[in-house]
């Protein structure tokens, strides 16, 4: 029986998918993790820890290296999701386009004038008007899940649409409409639209991607959305765009204090995945992770180590995370071969520093060829399965 200790308060329908398992939040020496938005860096990593799956995409609440140090699998849930976090974004097009919001609030305000709301409404009305999206052009940056289905949407209000995604898988390219312009020059993208969206993780390289220097390059009266993480956008070079005129607009879900009360941020309280239905989404395929995981050894959507798919031939199945150096396969086997060990299945893959190595055979691992295995240098984790 595996033990799962939730750090967030998720889903119970990860107790249908997990049904055998004991699932607690305050569960000790869990087998696995699922967390939410708890940060995990302070937390004490026993040594029966296999993985920590996050029901969400960003895993910057995660020591991904730290757990990577350890043999440690660690999830996410890419596209569980997207449909959330793109419909808030079509929704920040429209609020930042016309002043949605701001004419709410002055409306709020007319309580008590009675008969005379209607023809106040009718004088004032102009100073919320703002332009449509149709005919307006969007540049999407990154068209994975997320930003394949705003591009999408996006065609489907009759904007002209511009993607560009270096990597975009084959997956997210066949989900996007023929009506997407592929640009392969993300300056060139900066440059002509009316509104862009960013759909990229944040890593060391995009980090304050969009500064004075990519303000300067941008459409002058430009929109910017940033849905994805906020460390993307320089919070003091954003808001000096805004009051220099050369950003129209500003939407975040992850806003900055000094962002706070700036004309033209529409700054929101992380919404985009917080709704009912992606949140059932994001717990049901973390606990599906961490049962294939767990029960069979299959990786499937890590961060950290290889996605891994091995059909069971034998009852007996062994797993080991190392270090990706020359050699290690063949160290793993020879320790098997030496005491005659048949191997029926074994697979071996890689990523990056990391490599995973799941073998089946016939008879049972003994305890001393377990240890064999663990005492080699480079490996980080054996599981016996």
């Amino acid at each position: 029986m595996f033990t799962i200790r939730t750090m967030n308060a998720i889903s119970p329908i990860i107790n249908e998918i997990l049904a055998g398992y004991v699932v607690s939040a305050d569960a000790e020496s869990p087998d696995a993790l699922i967390v939410r938005s708890a940060e995990l860096k302070d937390y004490k990593r026993g040594v029966g820890l296999a993985a920590i799956a996050r029901a969400g995409a960003g895993v910057n609440n995660i020591p991904v290296e730290a757990c990577s140090a350890d043999g440690i699998v660690v999830f996410n849930t890419p596209g569980a999701n997207a449909n959330a976090v793109a419909e808030l974004v079509v929704a920040a097009m429209l609020m930042t386009g016309r002043d949605i919001l701001g004419g709410a609030e002055w409306v709020r305000t007319l309580k008590g004038q009675g008969g005379a709301v209607s023809k106040l409404v009718e004088k004032e009305k102009a100073r919320f008007a703002g332009p449509e999206l149709r005919g307006k052009s969007l540049g999407v940056i990154g068209l994975g899940a997320i930003g394949a289905l705003v591009a999408n949407a996006a065609v489907a209000l009759g904007m002209e649409v511009y993607g560009f995604d270096p990597y975009v898988s084959v997956e997210h390219a066949w989900a996007l409409s023929r009506s997407v312009k592929r640009v392969t020059d993300r300056e060139e993208l900066i440059r002509s639209s009316d509104y862009i969206t960013i759909h990229i993780p944040l890593t060391k390289d995009t980090r304050g991607l969009f500064n004075a220097d990519m303000y300067a390059k941008m459409k002058a009266g430009a929109t910017l959305l940033n849905f994805a993480r906020g460390e993307l956008a320089d919070c003091d070079d954003t808001v000096e765009a805004l009051r220099s005129g050369r950003l129209r607009a500003y939407a975040t879900d992850f806003p900055c204090d000094e962002m706070l009360g700036v004309p033209g941020i529409l700054a929101l309280p992380h919404l985009g995945a917080s709704t009912p239905e992606s949140e059932e989404n994001c717990a049901k395929m973390a606990a599906e992770q961490l049962r294939d995981f767990l029960e069979y050894g299959i990786i499937r959507n890590s961060v950290n180590l290889p996605d891994v798919e091995l059909p069971r031939s034998k009852a007996n199945r062994v797993t080991i995370a190392h270090r990706n150096t020359p050699g290690m396969l063949g160290a793993i086997t020879g320790i098997l071969s030496a005491d005659q060990v048949n191997i029926a299945n074994l697979t071996n893959t890689s990523r990056g520093e990391l490599a995973y190595t799941a073998l089946d055979i016939d008879g049972a691992f003994t305890s001393v060829q377990v240890e064999k295995l663990g005492g080699l240098e480079h490996v980080l984790k054996v599981r016996v399965i």
